[in-house]
């Protein structure tokens, strides 16, 4: 979760969905990195953020899960897997507005705002709605 001066949050619309859906960056942890190591990596890779543009202000607490909609779980993925177990971390964006860049490596977002953070749940897909609902409420007291 990248919060900037004014307590916005970063989202990005998907280039992979028709869905009007907006996502907080994320992405997966590689063979033999730590999760520190993957939100630094993952936010440049989908954002263009550099390290120097933003500071780690916390932790999630504990994992936070999902499953996908039945339907969904044949198709996503190659059907290998049924959700995820993620790890969360609230940054502070640290920046300016031209230094985000989403196709300053593997462009995943085709557009990116900044959202209040009570607005996260209605603005990504409904199986993911809880999730970021609890993320709000977890990192809420620090953004």
């Amino acid at each position: 979760m990248l919060a900037n001066a004014a307590g916005h949050i970063f989202v990005g619309q998907r280039i992979d969905s028709r869905a009007d859906a907006w996502q907080m960056p994320q992405g997966g942890i590689d063979p033999g990195e730590v999760a520190e190591d993957a939100l630094w990596r993952e936010l440049w890779e989908e954002t263009g953020v550099t390290r120097e543009k933003a500071a780690l202000v916390a932790r999630g607490k504990s994992p936070h899960r999902y499953d996908l909609p039945v339907d969904l779980q044949a198709s996503i993925w190659g059907g290998a897997y049924r959700g995820q177990e993620q790890i969360w971390f609230l940054l502070r964006f640290l920046g300016e507005d031209a230094d985000v860049d989403i196709n300053a490596c593997h462009a995943e977002f085709n557009a990116w705002q900044w959202v209040e953070p009570a607005a996260l749940p209605n603005l990504i897909v409904p199986f993911k709605r809880q999730l970021y609902a609890d993320l709000v409420a977890e990192f809420a007291p620090l953004i």
